[in-house]
Parts: C-alpha cells; structure tokens; sequence
C-alpha cells in the first residue's frame, strides 16, 4: 500500500490502540511513531471525556488535539483548553432517561460533566465498566445534573448492551443520540454528535482531508467515523456491525491490530 495515501491516523483507545489494561504496546507505539516520520498525524478519537484522556495523551506523546466525548469535545492537549464542545441539554437527558425506564425498568446512570477537568458521576447501583477511570459517587439521581454535562452512561441489570441500546434508540428520537461503545457502555450523547462530528472538526483544523484518513475502530459508536474515512479497519473481535462496515479487518487489540496495518502501510521500525 501506498505509504503516502494516508495523512491522518484516526484511533479509538479501547478495544483499539488500549490493550485490557490500559497500555499501548511499544510496538504500536513504534508503528505509529513510524507513520509520524513519514508525514501522517494521529488523532486520538475516543468516547471518554478529555479529563479520563489526559494521561494516556502524555503517555502516547500527544501533545496536540484529541477527539473526546465521543465527538463533543475536541481537546487541545498542548493548551490543556477544548477548542469545541457540545454539552447535552440536562432537562432532555432526564426526560430521555425517564421514557427509557418507562420500556425497561431502572436503569442506572452515570454522567460525564463538560470542561477540561469535568468529573465522571455516578449514581448508586451503577458500575463502572473501566475500573481504572476515576469517578465520583453521588447520593440521589438528581446531583448528576448539578452542572453541565457531556453525556449519559446507562447500564441495565439484565438487558445486554445490544437490547438497552436497541430499545433507548426506539424510545428517545430526537432527545438525544444513543450510542454502544464499549461492553457495559450505552450512552445518550447530544443530538446528531457523533465522532465523526468531532473528527470532521479536527481535521478540518489541521488542514486534512477525510479522503486521506485511515481510521481504526471495535464498536458500533466508530461506524460513523468509517463512514467519513476513506478506509475503517475493525479489531478482530469487533462488534458484529462495526465489522459489517470495515473495509479491513485486522488482529485485536492485545495482538496490536493497529500496528499490524501500520507496519503495512508505513514500513516497521
């Protein structure tokens, strides 16, 4: 392949570029250092708010924007600011919340609040699907709308992600986007915000083209950042339907999939 058709590395982090612990393998490090050298930026495009991102950004060397939030935020590491973010309407949230536990019974929820250095909340009974993400517990369900927030983790004590999400994309119309990131992870994000709408922001200020961008993703919420992409590689062991779009499949995340196509495209190290 091409080395020069590619300008701009797109990765989502877990399932991804993260291996189950949280780390990035020094030869995806390698590899992506590799495509440095050869002229391509990456961009880091991840569901987690820019305050959970910050570490692994300093770890990865980046010191420059970041797609967060799932497309809310797109961060600039090296400021420590967000250059742009959209936060999700707390009475539309509540009220989606509600029509949701009207079809399946309590859920329990959990809140990203917007900014640089916005907490993750969580409300009795729910659990984090990262244990290693910081989070705040709260009391009532009504402190997680104390100040603006980014999105709505929900998680169901017997429903799959599949059928949770399934359902609240049925109930909640145009309050809100629901998307599946990750297992254990359902979440309402602002209408019509994808990562794509992130990604697209991003570029844009870098001065690159989508139709040089190569983007690497494992769940349905990185189907609209392939749909902008000129090509989606899915991990191995991606969603079904993430898989359905991909242009490539590669290896998974722990057998550095992101670098196997690196390697590929950008020569090894």
């Amino acid at each position: 392949m091409d080395r020069t058709a590619y300008s701009l590395v797109a990765t989502d982090l877990d399932g991804t570029l993260l291996r189950g612990d949280d780390t990035v393998s020094d030869r995806s490090l390698a590899a992506l250092a590799r495509a440095g050298e050869a002229g391509a930026r990456h961009l880091v495009v991840t569901g987690r708010p820019a305050p959970r991102v910050r570490p692994l950004l300093g770890r990865l060397g980046c010191t420059g924007l970041a797609v967060c939030g799932q497309g809310a935020q797109v961060y600039d590491a090296g400021a420590h600011r967000m250059l742009w973010s959209v936060t999700l309407d707390r009475e539309l949230a509540e009220t989606a919340l509600g029509k949701i536990e009207a079809e399946v019974g309590q859920v329990y929820a959990a809140v990203d609040q917007d900014g640089v250095d916005g907490l993750t909340l969580i409300e009795p009974g729910y659990l984090m699907p990262h244990p290693t993400l910081p989070a705040v517990r709260v009391e009532r369900r009504d402190e997680l709308w104390s100040t603006p927030i980014s999105k709505v983790l929900l998680r169901h004590p017997d429903l799959s992600d599949d059928e949770l999400a399934a359902t609240a994309r049925a109930v909640v119309g145009s309050l809100a986007t629901v998307t599946m990131s990750g297992p254990g992870t359902v979440e309402l994000q602002p209408c019509g915000i994808t990562k794509a709408t992130g990604l697209a922001l991003a570029a844009e200020r870098l001065g690159l083209s989508r139709r040089r961008t190569i983007a690497f993703g494992d769940m349905p919420n990185d189907i609209p950042m392939f749909d902008w992409a000129a090509h989606g590689v899915a991990m191995a062991d991606a969603h079904p339907e993430l898989r359905a779009v991909a242009d490539e499949v590669t290896t998974t995340n722990e057998d550095d999939g992101v670098a196997v196509v690196l390697e590929r495209i950008f020569g090894a190290s």
